[in-house]
């Protein structure tokens, strides 16, 4: 690659604005690190103030620009108000990236409990949505626009590993975001529904049994997943990547082990 092409690569997101959930950790903070590398300014939302503000400073010391904004994303209100406040103070928000999600340890059909179950989905798909319709009529007012909704393996190919909530949630995200596509890409608005197998976060570490070590380091990087939604964010707009499904070489669900099922948290 010639340093022109390259520099034309590296600032494809100039003067865009990206908004992330869940960016206090793993794909989130990946994903919004990949976007500012990229010339974004980035929006970093999620429950853990002092997270966004650790993400928000690396950008920023890798000469990025970004700003934490904390959030609960089942709270459509707060929803709302850091959408009309991202608006007011920068007038667009270009990339929408709804990766803000979450599993319960007791998540067998036999042992969650009712409101375990609206927990999840309250955060894994009405939190989705109270973001997708907090951005669409802006972006359907310029007519461009980027969605990218984090599902999950699971969200293709059940498994008794993620449980009920989780699995049902991440297939009706996916559902969302080709419906979404339906009825928006007339209005130049395109989304991305991504299916991550295994990734190696922190995270994995409140499974109900925690892969072991070895396993670990054959999954996905945060990075990988960062590097993705650059691509997708990074397309040409008359490109929709409707829906990417990705997974280690070495994937748990296909070699066999007991406990394996794919899954994002």
């Amino acid at each position: 690659m010639t340093m022109n092409a390259r520099e034309d690569v590296m600032g494809r997101l100039d003067n865009k604005v990206a908004w992330v959930t869940g960016a206090g950790g793993g794909i989130g903070e990946a994903s919004a690190k990949a976007l500012a590398e990229s010339g974004a300014h980035v929006v970093l939302s999620g429950r853990r103030v002092e997270e966004l503000e650790r993400v928000a400073q690396d950008i920023k010391n890798a000469g990025g620009s970004a700003e934490p904004a904390q959030l609960d994303v089942a709270d459509a209100e707060a929803t709302q108000t850091i959408c009309d406040d991202v608006m007011a103070r920068h007038g667009r928000i270009d990339v929408f990236m709804a990766n803000a999600g979450i599993n319960v340890p007791n998540r067998a059909v036999g042992a969650i409990t009712p409101a375990d179950f609206a927990k999840v989905v309250d955060i894994n798909l009405n939190g989705v949505m109270n973001g997708v319709l907090a951005v669409l009529p802006q972006m359907r007012e310029r007519g461009d626009g980027t969605l990218i909704l984090t599902s999950s393996w699971a969200g293709r190919h059940p498994s008794r590993l993620t449980g009920p909530a989780y699995s049902a949630s991440k297939h009706a995200v996916v559902a969302l975001s080709h419906s979404i596509n339906q009825e928006e890409g007339v209005n130049g608005i395109r989304c991305t529904a991504l299916m991550p197998g295994e990734v190696a976060t922190p995270i994995l570490q409140h499974r109900p049994k925690p892969p072991a070590p070895e396993d670990i380091a054959k999954m996905l990087k945060a990075e990988d997943l960062g590097s993705v939604v650059r691509y997708i964010a990074e397309a040409p707009p008359h490109v929709c990547l409707n829906e990417i499904l990705i997974s280690p070489t070495w994937n748990r669900s296909f070699v066999g082990v007991a406990e394996a099922g794919g899954i994002t948290l």
